[in-house]
């Protein structure tokens, strides 16, 4: 294992200026991944991510809306049926459907409550690459997410959260910023 990253030996953290996110690197074979290698230290690579590779809460701005465009943040729990039952947390996910709503709804009652906000909870927490810039998927309009996600983001005002909206990816709490 390479230092504090949970990284194993040869492989480094690198940023790609086309989609603005953290991939992973191979230094001996150069191969490039968006998932962490099989054999990382998840733990320490969780902690590691959220400290060097998340932005702040308003750190980056994109300017006005383009025509017809909204920006949203979510928070993306998978579970095993999910189209793609794996993320940067977990090799394998496993949990079931109904164990993925269950953890949402323990972040959608903190976040309800005050005591957190989805822009915390998703570095951590998300599923979703986007963890590593608090859950913000930028700009996007319609045709570009999948249905039920579009359909729920752009019936949100500025601000409002939904709550779980279910996609082949997984279960969902979204956050429109803009």
């Amino acid at each position: 294992m390479s230092d504090d990253t949970g990284l194993p030996t040869d492989w480094e953290v690198r940023h790609s200026n086309s989609k603005n996110l953290p991939y992973y690197f191979n230094q001996k074979t150069h191969e490039s991944r968006w998932e962490p290698p099989a054999d990382a230290d998840t733990e320490k690579l969780k902690v590691y991510m959220a400290n060097h590779h998340s932005s702040s809460a308003n750190g980056r701005s994109d300017g006005a809306a383009g025509e017809g465009k909204i920006r949203a943040a979510h928070l993306l729990i998978k579970h095993r049926d999910s189209r793609r039952p794996s993320s940067w947390k977990e090799q394998n996910i496993t949990r079931s459907k109904e164990e993925a709503i269950e953890i949402l709804k323990g972040h959608e009652q903190s976040i309800n409550s005050g005591q957190t906000t989805l822009g915390d909870l998703a570095p951590t927490e998300s599923d979703c690459s986007s963890a590593r810039k608090r859950g913000d998927l930028g700009l996007f309009g319609k045709g570009q997410m999948q249905k039920e996600f579009e359909d729920a983001a752009f019936a949100l005002k500025p601000g409002e959260m939904s709550g779980i909206v279910e996609t082949a990816s997984g279960v969902h709490l979204i956050q429109r910023i803009q």
